[in-house]
């Protein structure tokens, strides 16, 4: 134990014996295949178990890895979920588990390897347009999978639009931890560190190692955080990049097309010119309505909020 109360410092001690080991006699240890070790005193056992872990022979270790890797990219895994790996929940497509499996060990545990992979297959790259949904295809990758941004790409997005920030801290250790304005929300080290829209969006807290910690799926609080908080406001309100182009002498069109493109970085089609051109000519929008509304329907729209 250390001074500061949620830490711990683990450490081999070669003079302490393990429970139920006898003295003078190298304890043994069994891996989860039911694989048996002898203990040196000269080995930290961390490393015998490393060495086990990443044997071409562990049947767990490699399968574990890539179904998780695939799921991160293409939000489903070979075997779903990604955390109930058993003999009795199959593999969607065992020929690709294994194949991946094997280009892990072989590429020496290289997870970019196994990244280049998956993003330069056709399955990564397909269309996540579908005529009929189903679970099947689904299952099988027949399209890329819609689903929500993780709440850390989703801020920090924002905050890229708007060019705000956002606060975030923690009350572990004692006292609080606060972070420099300007830190993006995928570089936080620690689970504990936050914020309210991180917590809104279920970003994972990182207390166990399951992917279910984390929650993408949209919530009655996340529609309303995007629609009423007071904090999306305010980066609107406030935001440079809004107000700069607020006070640009670009026609309509132009910040229309602006906006579009600092969203959704794409060109407005006719019709969404057209319907913005309208709302533009109604009675009480200003410049600056014209602007914060735009940007903030296009903030709340499903282009902007999902993976597709």
């Amino acid at each position: 134990p250390t001074q500061e109360w949620k830490e711990e410092i683990i450490y081999f001690d070669p003079d302490k014996l393990p429970p139920g080991a006898a003295p003078g006699r190298a304890p043994t240890a069994v891996f989860p295949d039911g694989t048996a070790a002898t203990l040196s005193v000269d080995r930290d056992p961390r490393d015998v178990f490393a060495e086990w872990l990443i044997s071409p022979r562990n049947p767990y270790f490699a399968p574990a890895v890539v179904n998780r890797v695939w799921s991160w990219l293409l939000g489903r895994g070979i075997v779903h979920e990604p955390d109930d790996m058993r003999t009795d929940n199959p593999a969607s497509n065992p020929e690709l588990l294994a194949y991946l499996s094997r280009e892990l060990v072989a590429s020496h545990f290289d997870l970019k390897h196994i990244d280049r992979l998956i993003l330069n297959s056709a399955t990564y790259q397909r269309s996540s347009e579908i005529d009929q949904p189903s679970e099947e295809a689904d299952a099988n990758f027949a399209h890329y999978l819609l689903r929500p941004l993780d709440a850390e790409v989703l801020i920090d997005a924002i905050n890229d639009i708007t060019g705000g920030t956002e606060p975030y801290a923690s009350a572990i250790p004692e006292p609080f931890t606060f972070t420099p304005l300007g830190q993006r929300a995928v570089e936080l080290a620690d689970g504990s560190i936050t914020s309210s829209f991180l917590e809104t969006f279920g970003r994972s807290p990182r207390d166990t190692g399951f992917e279910s910690e984390r929650s993408a799926r949209p919530t009655a609080a996340s529609r309303l955080a995007l629609l009423n908080s007071t904090g999306i406001q305010r980066k609107f309100d406030q935001s440079p990049k809004l107000i700069s182009l607020i006070q640009s002498r670009a026609d309509v069109p132009q910040l229309i097309g602006t906006l579009y493109l600092t969203v959704l970085s794409r060109y407005p089609t006719a019709a969404e010119l057209q319907a913005a051109g309208a709302y533009a000519r109604a009675s009480g929008v200003t410049r600056r309505i014209l602007v914060l509304d735009v940007a903030w329907a296009l903030v709340n729209s499903r282009e902007f909020l999902y993976r597709h």
